[in-house]
């Protein structure tokens, strides 16, 4: 069983997820409360844990679904965040959480890597992605073009700017950017190869 397992890990890889189901402790959050205050409590409350496993947060997501809520951390560091670094970061967050008092209602705690092909949404996760090869559509054409690729080497509020292939920046106004994805380098081996 075990030389089966290390044969599967090997070919695809650990999974970078673990769930762990809590309840809270003392103090209601207020499920009305708008997401950005409820994130920022958390992200406060969590930071030092954090910080202590040099884990970076990359987007956290506070979410109801059916009948209980869902908070959601999505974290990373040099090298790429783990199984054991997801487990860990579970277990003391909600150890922290509990002793908060910050929330009451049930909820399922989730902690996992960011993944190899994430949707870039917000500013947490572009600044994250700086340095990383990405994929770009666009609303109306860039430099003649809907679709741009290449490494992540700015971002401001008003753009972000790809260095393509050929090594020419292209800056790609926010307000035209309908899609960022990660593009990794294992998808892009696997097309070339076809």
């Amino acid at each position: 069983m075990a030389s089966t397992c290390a044969k599967v890990l090997t070919k695809v890889g650990a999974a970078h997820f673990f769930v762990l189901y809590r309840a809270g402790g003392w103090l209601e959050m207020d499920p009305r409360m708008a997401d950005g205050e409820v994130l920022a409590k958390v992200e406060a409350v969590v930071a030092p844990v954090l910080d202590a496993h040099g884990l970076q947060l990359v987007d956290l997501q506070w979410r109801r679904e059916a009948r209980r809520w869902a908070l959601r951390f999505f974290v990373d560091k040099p090298g790429g965040a783990g199984i054991l670094d997801c487990q860990r970061l579970s277990h003391e967050a909600a150890d922290v959480l509990d002793v908060s008092g910050l929330i009451t209602e049930s909820y399922d705690l989730e902690v996992s890597s960011p993944g190899l092909d994430r949707e870039l949404r917000t500013d947490r996760e572009f600044a994250w992605a700086l340095g990383r090869e990405v994929h770009c559509w666009v609303r109306e054409p860039v430099d003649g073009r809907r679709e741009l690729m290449g490494v992540l080497v700015a971002v401001t509020p008003e753009s972000l700017t790809v260095e393509e292939a050929g090594g020419a920046p292209c800056a790609v106004p926010r307000r035209l950017l309908s899609k960022a994805r990660l593009e990794p380098a294992l998808f892009k081996k696997r097309q070339g190869a076809s």
